[in-house]
């Protein structure tokens, strides 16, 4: 039984629910997509290592770019950023030289897994090897993006009168505004060390300045940050028009329940 004082529900017109009850459902709907815009991101890279992505993310918040970082176990990590920064974080980290590319070692190379290894094999596997030994040295330089060492060892002909010599040639791309050429006698010296029988006039060494990042240039420098990941620019604003148009929405449910009381009274 309805007392006098108890108000009666809301009944639905014949054209469907009250324009009260389609105003509080609009208001849910964009709520929700207030929520969606908050957490949306795109994978930038994944398969990583920890120190790969803690590099990423050290060098997109140097550009101003927020990102994250998740695990699905201890070896499997993956970086996130903004779909709004898609691009300009995978320029950033192109300009940067990451993710670094992880190279082999000697002791990788010459795992045993078989019982019986070729002499063709055996001397591809050590040039190999030695190729990455050299590029992962090399890249290890202060300035240095990319590093790269190819190696032609010839096979030793012991009734040749005169044997070919082993050549080398390197390609290093660095950071724009380092002058590497200072140090090409280093790389050679370092690397005619490294290889039997390699002479110093037969090691090539070519320098690439990497270009900057669309903007990079012109950027200042950013602010210090208090926080670990702050919230994307481009969310900032999406999330900002929807709860506009969520106060709009809840501006409108007010004048409608205003009506309402004056139509009573």
């Amino acid at each position: 039984m309805i007392t006098p004082n108890t108000p009666c529900p809301p009944v639905p017109g014949p054209d469907g629910p009250s324009a009260s009850v389609r105003l509080r459902r609009l208001a849910a709907v964009l709520g929700a997509c207030v929520l969606l815009a908050a957490c949306s991101g795109a994978d930038l890279y994944g398969q990583l290592n920890e120190k790969q992505a803690n590099e990423l993310i050290a060098a997109l918040h140097s550009a101003g770019i927020s990102a994250e970082k998740r695990n699905k176990d201890a070896t499997n990590w993956t970086v996130r950023v903004a779909r709004s920064d898609f691009a300009r974080a995978v320029d950033t980290l192109k300009a940067e030289g990451l993710p670094r590319e992880e190279f082999e070692s000697l002791g990788r190379v010459f795992r045993k897994e078989g019982f019986v290894s070729s002499p063709l094999e055996e001397r591809a596997r050590l040039n190999y090897g030695m190729s990455q030994e050299l590029s992962n040295t090399l890249s290890s330089i202060d300035g240095v993006l990319v590093a790269r060492v190819h190696l032609a060892v010839p096979e030793r002909d012991p009734l040749a009168d005169r044997p070919r010599p082993p050549s080398a040639s390197v390609m290093v791309k660095h950071r724009p505004g380092v002058d590497m050429s200072l140090h090409i006698g280093q790389i050679k010296a370092l690397v005619v060390n490294s290889v039997e029988g390699l002479q110093y006039d037969h090691v090539t060494v070519t320098l690439f300045p990497a270009q900057e990042s669309a903007g990079s240039a012109a950027r200042p420098s950013p602010p210090p940050r208090t926080t670990s990941l702050s919230p994307p620019s481009g969310l900032v604003l999406g999330a900002g028009g929807l709860a506009l148009g969520a106060a709009v929405v809840f501006g409108a449910l007010r004048g409608v329940r205003l009506r309402s009381r004056r139509g009573k009274r």
